[in-house]
């Protein structure tokens, strides 16, 4: 079970960490062979499922991603907290955005779904 502390100390580190820019710090929130599903996927890379799969993968999404967008910079709203996951609420650079966290028994990402208003 995800507890609150678990939870917010996730969601503060993953802000921090995206909005350092630190794609080393960013990934390290996440198991290597994680899946990551966003509808960004398919506008910056062209994969028509909007799914990756994998650190490298992801990460070269990530890093198109940063560079696309230098201005990149996420609010906190709000952290909701399930059984093996965390979503976290946050406001984007183009809008609300709500992310589902799936964790492993390491407490690494091991899967995550984007959402964007």
């Amino acid at each position: 079970m995800i507890t609150s502390e678990f939870a917010n100390q996730f969601a503060g580190e993953w802000l921090s960490a995206w909005n350092s820019h630190n794609l080393d710090l960013i990934l390290s929130h996440y198991a290597d062979d994680f899946e990551m599903i966003s509808p960004y996927i398919v506008a910056i890379t062209g994969e028509p499922s909007g799914t990756l799969q994998g650190k490298k993968a992801v990460g070269q999404y990530w890093a198109t991603a940063l560079a696309k967008y230098p201005g990149l910079y996420f609010d906190l709203r709000q952290v909701l907290i399930g059984v093996q996951s965390v979503v976290i609420y946050y406001q984007g650079i183009s809008g609300m955005a709500a992310e589902t966290f799936i964790f492993n028994q390491e407490g690494k990402v091991m899967k995550s779904i984007a959402h964007y208003e």
